[in-house]
């Protein structure tokens, strides 16, 4: 179980900051069903299925599809808090403190995943 874990966190960190580096994939993530917001969760959702599997985890496919539906809606009400209060980096601590709210419900995403993956696991 920990293994898994610390392979999704590493695994959130590489989606999130490395493989999100092109504006089409977060500028326009507070559209609802943008295309740069879907591929983003879908990235999300298939590293989530290559973990799972490579665990043996029965069922991946539903964990990789929560995982892509959690993200995307949870980058989406970020994005649409942020702009609607027009929070920036550089104008508002709030900017900050919602994006470690963001991280945050994705860590406990992850947290509720592995639990439920592993709860029938020898």
């Amino acid at each position: 179980m920990f293994e898994a874990l610390l392979l999704l966190f590493i695994k959130h960190f590489i989606c999130d900051f490395p493989l999100q580096k092109y504006a089409w994939l977060y500028s326009n993530k507070g559209t609802y069903c943008h295309p740069g917001g879907i591929v983003h969760a879908g990235i999300h959702g298939l590293f989530t299925w290559l973990i799972f599997v490579y665990f043996g985890v029965e069922y991946a496919y539903a964990f990789a599809l929560t995982d892509f539906l959690l993200h995307y809606h949870i980058d989406w009400a970020k994005m649409k808090l942020n702009n609607h209060l027009n929070l920036k980096p550089d104008n508002s601590e709030w900017f900050w403190i919602l994006l470690g709210f963001d991280q945050l419900l994705h860590h406990l995403t992850y947290f509720g995943m592995v639990y439920f993956a592993f709860l029938y696991k020898a």
